[in-house]
């Protein structure tokens, strides 16, 4: 039997609930897939993670070669003993870190050669070489090696980008041998809407069993990047996974989940409850500022975290001005555990056949009496408004 199975399980316009099996247990989509980008979400424990509803975790093939190294992972039981997280893991594929590091690299037909950030050595990472590692990471769902182009590109950059970025998936596919692993190509084009259907095309021709939509919010804005979101759920098959890479806003969440995307990730909740600002239904709020010294109130209002159900306001705002660890910790708990409560609300909507209404009562908190024109236009797209 094959171990990973998609099935959709209720619909509201685009919206879809589905449940995805994997070897290491079935979980509810849509959801936000805390980053871990080394093997551990900063901060937080995986206890912690499974207590607030996490249920996916993403790891960094780039980051994991430059430490502990994957043949030292693979010995120490993979990365589900290795760090102590049982449930499904995703891993990169270091395809973001041709663009994120895009001073420290030099890219060819056969890969690209990264200079170490952390002691300047060169390190050359091929599709082959990805899917070893990732292989020896012993991920659920692995990505296909691919470049992210940056924003902005010209048309001819990002064709050639997306050519390669289809060779170096049918490489990727080739060299995979894990049956248990699932791998996901990822489709590019930056904010052409012809050349990402035409990479989102091709990239179905490989079949596979789920796909990504790489390449948005890197700097464009949601007037660019949503078009792109609704052409690709509109290509992308219904019977597979859909993961919108790199996305963690709340409303960019609810907009991408109307339009039919299943997954997502990305580290805003954990930077910025490092950075000291806690999100909540109206955007979110800085404990830096003085006004917050003597709030008694909890973060948010209603909130079942552990992080507003102790604490108040002030108590994390002194943390926070403290510099004491503790208080970037509630704020990624809490802001981790923002995510989770929305996409279980979305999820509940559209059982429901309401996610219209889930959307506007989200967006009419969020933004007020002026919803931005690309949020209506989302909804619209994905058949809510």
């Amino acid at each position: 039997m094959d171990p990973f199975r998609f099935t959709i399980q209720a619909r509201s316009g685009r919206a879809r609930v589905g449940l995805l099996t994997t070897p290491h247990g079935r979980v509810e989509t849509p959801l936000f897939m805390p980053v871990g980008t080394q093997g551990s979400v900063k901060g937080l424990l995986p206890k912690d993670l499974k207590a607030i509803g996490s249920q996916v975790l993403l790891a960094n093939t780039y980051h994991l070669l430059l430490r502990p190294g994957p043949e030292r992972v693979q010995a120490l039981g993979g990365l589900h003993r290795f760090a102590g997280w049982d449930g499904p893991w995703l891993t990169d594929s270091g395809g973001f870190q041709v663009m994120s590091l895009g001073h420290l690299r030099r890219i060819d037909e056969e890969g690209v050669v990264f200079q170490s950030h952390l002691d300047g050595s060169l390190i050359r990472l091929t599709p082959e070489r990805s899917i070893a590692i990732q292989e020896a990471l012993g991920a659920d769902f692995i990505m296909a090696f691919d470049e992210c182009p940056p924003y902005p590109s010209s048309p001819e950059y990002l064709k050639a980008s997306l050519e390669r970025t289809l060779r170096w998936l049918e490489r990727s596919l080739k060299a995979k041998t894990r049956p248990d692993q699932a791998l996901f190509g990822i489709a590019q084009g930056g904010t052409d809407a012809g050349l990402r259907a035409l990479s989102t095309r091709e990239t179905l021709r490989f079949d596979l069993p789920g796909y990504a939509i790489g390449g948005l919010a890197v700097g464009e804005t949601k007037e660019e990047m949503f078009p792109m979101v609704a052409l690709s759920t509109e290509i992308l098959p219904e019977a597979k996974p859909r993961y919108l890479m790199g996305v963690g806003h709340p409303e960019d969440l609810v907009a991408a989940m109307g339009l039919g995307v299943d997954l997502f990730d990305s580290v805003y909740p954990t930077r910025t409850g490092r950075f000291g600002s806690a999100l909540v239904p109206e955007g979110r709020i800085n404990l830096k500022n003085a006004q917050y010294l003597e709030d008694k109130r909890p973060l948010e209002e209603g909130c079942d975290c552990y992080a507003c159900q102790t604490f108040s306001r002030a108590y994390i705002a002194h943390l926070v001005r403290a510099e004491e660890m503790l208080g970037g910790i509630l704020l990624s708990l809490h802001n981790l555990r923002f995510l989770h409560r929305l996409t279980e609300r979305a999820r509940e909507a559209i059982r429901q056949g309401s996610y219209g209404a889930f959307a506007r009562e989200f967006a009419e908190r969020r933004f007020g009496k002026e919803i931005p024109p690309w949020f209506r236009e989302a909804m619209a797209a994905g058949g809510h408004w």
